[in-house]
């Protein structure tokens, strides 16, 4: 109920990610500065460099909300966000069908060196996302399915067993812990979860499912991940009304226009005495890269105002 409550106040992107194919996507997030796929992925490559080091094996990686597998393609090839959505906002490109678009993309992404340090799976609830993200070769199988609705069926089972990273870069608050709790019973042995998360969501139900499972959760002091800017001074506002309601200050970071995210580690307690999170990786938030005007308070005789700040 708490989710519902706070994602009622979020810009609904839900068409996006229904489409055929990923130009809608970078074409709305894109026009939002939205970033979180390329300043978590530095940080995702450390923890995946940690996990293979502690098992000595390549991992494979669960990615809750993969829509069109964009996380695996900028972990897995020398490109970002950015530079993917001036790919799809070419004249060229946006005059193709979506079944040309799905060769065109096969046969580039082909093309690249691939630098990744595990197996990607995704879980999403989109089937033409997952369709793509598997058709154009950046994740290995595709679930589609609704886990806080629905069983974990015996074939998707068969296919999270395996599983040793989960991770999700902005589905928590649409996801929530009876997914989570879902996908731990079908592993095979105690994963690492990396999940960003926007601050305004409580973290507490899922730090519980975990710790049940026997999963120490750590937060990352001292830093935030900006995800995007807010599309408009209604979200704006409404966000600052939900940290306020979560008592959490937003002086600095939301309040100056940009949406932000925790980054969560959960790992078996084992693991955290041998490398802490804080020992696993250094990072770079992204508040300092170039952004389009944003939506700030200014003081006024009549009170706080919104305004669009360059």
């Amino acid at each position: 109920m708490e989710f519902s409550r706070i994602n009622q106040s979020k810009a609904d992107f839900d068409d996006i990610y229904i489409q055929d194919d990923p130009r809608s996507y970078f074409s709305i997030l894109g026009d939002l500065d939205y970033m979180i796929t390329d300043v978590a992925e530095p940080v995702i490559r450390q923890i995946l460099s940690a996990k293979a080091s502690a098992t000595a094996t390549e991992p494979v990686v669960l990615d809750v909300g993969c829509s069109y597998g964009i996380n695996a393609a900028v972990h897995r090839f020398p490109l970002t966000f950015a530079s993917l959505r001036h790919r799809y906002a070419r004249r060229e490109i946006k005059a193709v069908s979506s079944e040309e678009l799905v060769r065109l993309d096969r046969n580039f992404y082909a093309s690249w060196p691939d630098l990744g340090l595990a197996r990607f799976v995704g879980l999403d609830v989109s089937a033409p996302a997952v369709r793509y993200a598997t058709r154009v070769g950046l994740i290995d199988k595709g679930i589609v399915a609704n886990l806080e609705n629905e069983a974990l069926s015996a074939e998707n089972a068969r296919i999270i067993r395996p599983v040793d990273v989960i991770m999700s870069t902005g589905c928590i608050g649409y996801v929530t812990d009876r997914t989570f709790g879902k996908l731990l019973d079908a592993t095979e042995t105690k994963p690492w979860i990396i999940s960003f998360v926007l601050r305004m969501f409580p973290f507490d139900a899922l730090a519980r499912t975990f710790a049940q499972r026997g999963l120490v959760t750590e937060r990352l002091s001292g830093v935030t991940f900006v995800q995007r800017r807010f599309r408009d001074a209604e979200e704006f506002e409404n966000s600052l009304a939900n940290l306020a309601t979560a008592d959490v200050d937003p002086t600095g970071l939301e309040s100056e226009g940009l949406l932000h995210a925790d980054l969560i580690l959960s790992r078996p307690e084992a693991d955290v005495r041998a490398a802490p999170l804080e020992d696993i990786v250094t990072v770079a938030s992204g508040r300092g890269r170039p952004i389009a005007p944003r939506y700030v308070h200014v003081k006024s005789d009549d009170g706080p105002r919104v305004t669009l700040e360059p």
